[in-house]
């Protein structure tokens, strides 16, 4: 018996991934968990598995296609039956008939919506977002977007929020043989351009981006670190962190200073339910570390950052940084976090407001030291400064308890000797 193959749900609010590489061609068998297809999902790339010891009859996406939760991507046959008729190859749309000459075709209104069970509607996080703060079932939803997508006008107006949908168009006009009008022209006077379409990632980026925006009331405090005392004490530990094998950087010593700082104020350590109306206060310290890749963002997560010493946060962060820029991370390792951190001071800049990784509360970041006058019992003097910010939903936490977390965390920075106490 044939058995379809559906992409699976792969984690928690994931609903759509890409189709990467086929690791299988129609033909070939496969043992059962033997990887077949690898599959780009939010910010890592997955490897799907067979389920059993089959033949693969027929592949339904080429490489690059979007797939949804649900879409049959691969269909199975028994490991012992002989390619058939029915195997030849990927699915190819079949031609469509031409129109008559003379006429113009209609353009299809949008696309119901799906009332298949366990069919989700394509929307953004920000689109379900927005319907789940106005009670409405998006999957109710008249959609009016690209391909079927629910925009966010199309749950306002099922909330009773919007105007009404535009009236549909006029029916086609009957144009005589040889009077069909030519398109408008896109051309522009501007000069030449290149269009370059976005990678998956940089669209999950760009989602959560938006989403973090209008969701969070964020607000951005900022402060400057005396860092002279901690480079004195980064060049002392320099030596000892070479012969355990990792390059040393600042940011286990960032790692560090964070965790005791969110020990101080639990709040910052927390998500808010909206559903429960609760705080949820993380009782762990799992910080997500914002990784620049030639792909994109990425934020792998650090675990329990609290019950590691220097040198094994050190080699933990060489190891997801490299996997993260070879987009080999799991999905494990890019879920969780509780807080996150991002250390833009190698890129330079002065200072940046960062975003707020949601449904996280806040994030800090660490940005470029340089030699500033400073003054030192009375008198001015050169010393290493180092501008940190922190964003943070004003919805949950105060400007007050942000402002004492980034005075601890300062301290911190300014005493390194302290983190002997406080870790």
């Amino acid at each position: 018996m044939a058995l379809e193959f559906k992409f699976p749900d792969v984690g928690e609010g994931i609903h759509e991934g890409r189709i990467v590489q086929w690791l299988v061609k129609v033909g070939d068998r496969v043992a059962v968990d033997q990887p077949f297809v690898k599959v780009e999902t939010d910010k890592a790339i997955v490897d799907l598995t067979a389920p059993r010891a089959a033949l693969v009859q027929k592949i339904h996406f080429e490489p690059g296609a979007t797939i949804h939760v649900g879409d049959v991507i691969v269909t199975f046959g028994q490991p012992d039956e002989a390619p058939g008729p029915g195997t030849g190859g990927t699915a190819v749309p079949a031609p469509r008939a031409p129109e008559p000459a003379g006429s113009i075709a209609p353009i299809p209104g949008p696309p119901r919506p799906s009332t298949a069970t366990g069919v989700r509607p394509p929307a953004t996080p920000h689109t379900r977002a927005l319907a789940r703060r106005l009670g409405v079932e998006i999957g109710k939803v008249a959609p009016t977007g690209r391909g079927g997508r629910v925009t966010d006008e199309d749950v306002e107006r099922a909330a009773g929020r919007a105007a009404p949908a535009p009236s549909p168009p006029p029916p086609p006009i009957a144009v005589a043989p040889g009077r069909i009008p030519a398109p408008a022209s896109t051309a522009t006077a501007d000069g030449p351009v290149e269009r370059v379409p976005l990678t998956h990632l940089r669209k999950v980026i760009a989602e959560a981006m938006v989403l973090s925006r209008s969701t969070a009331a964020q607000v951005t405090h900022v402060d400057e670190a005396d860092v002279t005392e901690f480079l004195v004490a980064f060049d002392r530990a320099r030596p000892r962190l070479e012969s355990q094998g990792t390059r040393p950087t600042f940011l286990p010593f960032f790692v560090k200073a964070v965790v005791a700082a969110l020990k101080a104020h639990p709040m910052l350590n927390a998500s808010y339910d909206e559903k429960a109306n609760e705080l949820v206060i993380k009782r762990y310290y799992h910080l997500g570390i914002a990784v620049d890749t030639p792909e994109g963002l990425v934020v792998p997560v650090l675990r329990d950052a609290d019950r590691k010493d220097m040198t094994q946060i050190a080699l933990e962060l060489a190891d997801l940084a490299a996997r993260a820029r070879e987009r080999r991370l799991t999905l494990e390792e890019l879920r969780g976090a509780s807080f996150t951190i991002t250390n833009v001071g190698p890129v330079g800049g002065l200072f940046a407001t960062p975003i707020i990784h949601q449904p996280e509360l806040a994030i800090v970041g660490f940005h470029t030291i340089k030699d500033r006058p400073a003054v030192k019992e009375g008198q001015i003097v050169a010393r290493k400064i180092m501008y940190v910010s922190v964003s943070f939903d004003h919805r949950i936490i105060d400007g007050a308890e942000a402002a004492r977390f980034m005075t601890d965390l300062v301290s911190l920075l300014e005493n390194p000797f302290l983190l002997l106490t406080k870790t």
